[in-house]
């Protein structure tokens, strides 16, 4: 076969071009920081990478989603604390009014302070995390108590509350959801009761003796309030597992992501380097073989 000018100088063109495609590649390396500059480099790479970063896009919304219920927990345990301290008031009330020696007017005054009580505890129960009302089951948008002070006399009619015992779920991590509220509508309809028969009995002129038989009342609804809070603070509990579960999560699949794309660059460069070597020996070696033509005398 007769090896022509021509042949040499394409030969050498097409060396020559491979060489600045290999370069250009290995500097787009190194300016990215990824060994991919397009899927077909390694498609099974590329494939793997998109695994990876769906599976950080769920991590990070699940992390959004562990925040939320963490301020809904942190909100009900809040509340129910002040719901219990009011009741440790009323039960101190109750014990002073027991006592005989107390006149008509000293139970009314305590019947007033009962009522701004009652008032109080309704407050909390219609307490907003954002623009939800955390304990009215998932009808969010409305209060359990659309009033806090109608129908809060000892001779007024119970009210009707509003919303209902069932859970919101909110989804955590792949096909797990949490109850993030605290449905306590019969709790609070329990409680608002009981504080309308301690103002109907202040009110009324009963014995101390009456009075001293709903001390046990008061502290049966202060159980079910710790009760209720027990279980916020098991909710709380879980959720710190399941944040240093998305935590360890991130971690890992960040390392593999790195791992799968990232360029190591003491190879690149080195390899960078290696190639402009072999580049400039094939300009010089072409240099040599491609013979002198007329144009180079012109």
């Amino acid at each position: 076969m007769r090896i022509t000018q021509s042949m040499l100088s394409n030969n050498m063109l097409n060396n020559l071009s491979n060489s600045y495609g290999t370069m250009g590649k290995l500097q787009q390396q190194l300016s990215s920081g990824s060994k991919l500059t397009r899927p077909s480099d390694d498609p099974v790479a590329a494939v793997k990478g998109m695994g990876y970063r769906t599976t950080l896009v769920k991590n990070d919304q699940f992390s959004r989603n562990m925040n939320e219920v963490n301020g809904w927990l942190d909100a009900s345990d809040s509340a129910l604390t002040q719901t219990n301290n009011a009741l440790k008031r009323v039960k101190d009330l109750m014990v002073q009014a027991s006592n005989d020696t107390n006149t008509d007017d000293d139970r009314k005054a305590m019947q007033k302070e009962i009522d701004q009580i009652r008032q109080q505890i309704r407050d909390v129960a219609n307490t907003q995390q954002g623009d939800t009302y955390i304990f009215s089951g998932t009808d969010v948008r409305k209060p359990l108590f659309a009033d806090s002070a109608a129908n809060a006399g000892a001779n007024d009619p119970l009210p009707t509350l509003q919303g209902n015992m069932s859970t919101v779920e909110v989804e955590v991590y792949d096909g797990i959801t949490f109850g993030v509220n605290t449905p306590a509508k019969d709790l609070f309809k329990d409680i608002d009761s009981m504080m309308k028969d301690i103002q109907i009995a202040l009110d009324g002129g009963v014995s101390g003796q009456e009075i001293g038989k709903m001390i046990t009342k008061v502290q049966t609804q202060s159980d079910a309030v710790l009760k209720v809070q027990a279980g916020v603070g098991a909710k709380q509990n879980r959720v710190d597992t399941m944040m240093d579960r998305l935590s360890s999560q991130k971690i890992s699949v960040t390392k593999q992501l790195s791992n799968n794309e990232d360029v190591e660059y003491e190879q690149a460069i080195t390899q960078l380097i290696t190639e402009e070597s072999i580049h400039r020996a094939a300009l010089s070696v072409g240099a040599k073989i491609i013979r002198p033509s007329l144009v180079d005398f012109l």
